[in-house]
């Protein structure tokens, strides 16, 4: 397996590119609420890319139809932007990535939709573990470690407050193309696996169920949901390796 090994300037082009898309990000969140379509917020994600200066990295990637994807509930991930409605009281994960100046970043985020105390218990709960599970996994790059050391703490934390990662899929590297090695595990046992080096950028993405890890595709041909119809949640950041830690290139301000 070859990782490859960004420059300083290559790296710094990326950070460019992620500032651009938590921008983005941000804005699309501010638009999520009840009665907007799915296919409202893509529109608005092509829009925004092309006015900063980007362009789509999923529009086109393996036949994808869209910029956006659009996950809500049982979604996992993939899952392509169509005339559904948000309703009060969904979840919903935005995934999101952008090609800007040669290289690709890539992040998720889950929201509630509606008024705040309106999502279920178990649901806020779930959105605030599968985040807090990716800042435990961003938390284990530094060179040394392994890419294993991150899949066994977002596993960890995340069963043991008694939710499921997601087994068939997984974070990934990232550079000049969306999906590059190494594949990063949300489980795993520490200390196996690749080593973690200074200029490595990749994708932590926790996917986590409140009900089995088990997962089916969507209807849609493109999207997968748990199989046993639990809620799901799902955030990502793109983060490159440096000397002594981490940088978080798509970090919302």
């Amino acid at each position: 397996m070859s990782i490859d090994i960004k420059t300083k300037e290559e790296i710094e082009i990326m950070r460019e590119g992620g500032e651009i898309l938590a921008k983005i990000m941000k804005e699309l969140g501010k638009m999520v609420r009840p009665g907007i379509t799915t296919k409202e917020l893509d529109r608005v994600s092509e829009t925004l890319i092309f006015k900063l200066g980007g362009k789509c990295s999923f529009k086109g990637h393996q036949n994808f139809p869209a910029c956006l994807c659009v996950s809500i509930n049982e979604e996992v991930v993939h899952s392509v932007p169509s005339d559904r409605i948000l309703q009060e009281g969904d979840i919903v994960s935005l995934d999101l990535g952008i090609f800007y100046k040669g290289f690709h970043t890539d992040m998720a985020v889950t929201l509630p939709v509606g008024r705040p105390g309106i999502v279920v218990e178990e649901a806020s709960r779930l959105i605030h573990i599968t985040k807090e599970a990716l800042d435990r996994g961003i938390k284990e790059v530094k060179p040394g470690n392994t890419f294993s050391d991150i899949g066994n703490a977002v596993q960890k934390y995340v069963e043991s407050q008694g939710f499921n990662v997601v087994r068939e899929l997984c974070g990934h590297g990232i550079g000049k193309e969306l999906h590059e090695e190494p594949q990063i595990s949300n489980y795993g046992e520490r200390h196996t696996g690749p080593e973690i080096k200074e200029g490595m950028v990749f994708c932590i993405e926790p996917m986590v169920m409140a009900g089995n890890w088990k997962l089916k595709k969507s209807n849609d041909g493109f999207g997968y949901e748990t199989e046993d119809g639990s809620l799901s949640a799902h955030f990502e950041h793109t983060i490159a390796v440096t000397k002594k830690g981490y940088l978080v290139l798509t970090e919302l301000k």
